[in-house]
């Protein structure tokens, strides 16, 4: 199996990163604030989206990658997963909370493209799984 749709989106989320990393590393420098985020909101903020990112992403695509590999979910469904992930990410971490720490669209819609993609994953994943079990187990 080449995993091609995980390592598409994996890159793509890996570069999410990279951005995010290098919001916080401008601001610190700019404020020469090597710890913490000082009395600046806008730092903090940026802080708290790459935090966020590391949080939520790691499990999405794991969850992609084990469903890629069962070699049964449609490319299609991966794709939709993926994006799901990436827009949301996307979303959350640039349009939303790294502009401002109460409500947005962007921060709302965000997390919720980033919760109904880990939480469909996991189910289609269990339900897969425990397909599988019931095939060996009752075969």
């Amino acid at each position: 199996m080449a995993y091609s749709i995980t390592l598409f989106y994996a890159s793509l989320l890996g570069l999410i990163l990279v951005a995010l990393s290098l919001r916080v590393v401008a601001l610190r420098r700019r404020y020469q604030i090597g710890v913490g985020a000082g009395d600046r909101p806008e730092l903090e903020l940026a802080i708290r989206s790459q935090a966020n990112f590391c949080e939520y992403a790691p499990i999405g695509i794991v969850l992609l990658f084990l469903l890629d590999g069962t070699g049964v979910v449609p490319a299609v469904v991966l794709h939709i997963l993926g994006l799901a992930l990436v827009v949301g990410r996307v979303l959350h971490g640039f349009v939303g909370l790294n502009r401002t720490a109460g409500y947005s669209m962007g921060r709302f819609v965000g997390t919720l493209l980033t919760w109904l993609m880990i939480a469909g994953s996991a189910l289609f994943g269990a339900g897969l799984a425990v397909g599988r079990w019931t095939y060996f187990i009752v075969g």
